[in-house]
């Protein structure tokens, strides 16, 4: 069998994938595939580039040909995936697999797969991305500063001035009425989507917004990877009119309509063609506990930046760096297991600002 050396990137035409393609072909010439189901639109994508990309037709829904991940050596998945068979397949080849999906349930799915992946030797990253995946980075930096971490909230605010991929935008509408479970106290309940409002300052710029539950897998996964006995995260657009607007929605029910096909499409549309707001997004992750002495300690750390789909594929390419030039040993891991906040600060250098304060009492008056 031949080395591998390839590079797939599955969904490498759409939103975030074309960028991710762009990035590691600069390091990487000649090895970046972008991959998808339509051969006419991987085409367009390669010669945009010149040909530096190059075109690959796979539907991940069908049984793969034969040999076809003999030469990969890192799959990243782009697309949202409703079964582990692709997956299962990477891991028997012994290719190394980066996922960007935001979907807890799915991840979890895959971690099942843990002793297939260390068995060849293939070691795949989750909860990479924006959130999941500098929220993870953001809660670990917290949990560092304080000697016992009772409490971590993670506060997202994305822009709806963004450009957002389409699979973003249905997984965000098609979550108003999940319910799901979160660690609170050292155990696990559950939740309804948009209820239990927070409010978080994002910035003297930003200034303060009402945040609600939402189901990203970041707390379902630091459940696990941090020792913090309550985890949450919450979310909100820049928008406050549109975030009360799907508030309501929750509140009389009508999100039921919003599984309706055609009501459902029609949102999406909306949102993929008018940009309201600004396209600047938000993190906002406070920690609680107690130092040695038992006194209480309080970590507050926000951070900022511009066009969260670009942002997300270069994290997504920091960590694809990290996974093809240094493996870890064969199994699967999250985001916060193999790296930190100040490796991706340093890859994405000017695109993030970032503020971190420690104190022993909470001054924050935001809430």
């Amino acid at each position: 069998m031949q080395d591998k050396e390839d590079i797939v990137v599955v969904g490498g035409y759409g939103h975030v994938g074309r960028t991710i393609c762009e990035i590691l072909e600069k390091k990487y010439p000649g090895k970046v595939f972008a991959a998808g189901r339509s051969l006419e639109k991987a085409e367009q994508f390669s010669q945009s580039t010149h040909g530096k990309v190059k075109p690959l037709q796979l539907d991940i829904n069908k049984p793969l040909p034969a040999h076809l991940l003999d030469r990969v050596k890192l799959v990243i998945m782009c697309l949202d995936q409703t079964n582990t068979d692709f997956v299962k397949a990477c891991f028997r080849s012994g290719t190394h697999y980066v996922d960007v999906s935001a979907s807890g349930p799915f991840l979890s799915q895959i971690e099942a797969y843990r002793e297939l992946a260390a068995q060849h030797g293939s070691s795949a990253v989750l909860s990479v991305g924006l959130a999941p995946g500098i929220t993870n980075l953001m809660a670990l930096e917290a949990e560092r500063q304080i000697e016992q971490t009772e409490e971590i909230e993670i506060a997202i605010m994305l822009g709806l001035g963004d450009s957002h991929g389409k699979a973003a935008i249905e997984w965000t509408v098609n979550s108003l009425g999940e319910t799901f479970e979160v660690k609170q106290d050292n155990r696990l309940v559950e939740v309804e989507s948009f209820t239990d409002r927070k409010s978080y300052h994002f910035g003297d710029n930003l200034k303060s917004h009402y945040a609600y539950r939402f189901p990203f897998s970041d707390q379902q996964t630091l459940a696990r990877t941090l020792k913090a006995s309550s985890i949450s995260t919450r979310f909100c657009l820049d928008s406050a009119v549109v975030t009360k607007i799907l508030a309501l929605v929750k509140i009389t029910k009508a999100v039921r309509l919003l599984k309706t096909g055609g009501v459902n499409r029609s949102i999406v549309r909306a949102m993929e063609r008018f940009h309201l707001g600004s396209d600047r997004f938000a993190i906002k992750v406070e920690a609680r506990g107690t130092n040695r002495e038992g006194k209480p300690m309080f970590a507050d750390l926000l951070l900022q930046g511009k066009n969260q789909s670009i942002v997300t594929a270069k994290v997504t390419a920091a960590v694809s760096k990290l996974l093809y030039d240094s493996p870890f040993p064969g199994g699967i891991y999250h985001i916060e297991q193999i790296t930190d906040l100040a490796y991706v600060q340093k890859e994405l250098g000017a695109a993030l600002s970032l503020d971190i304060q420690v104190k022993e009492h909470n001054t924050d008056k935001s809430k």
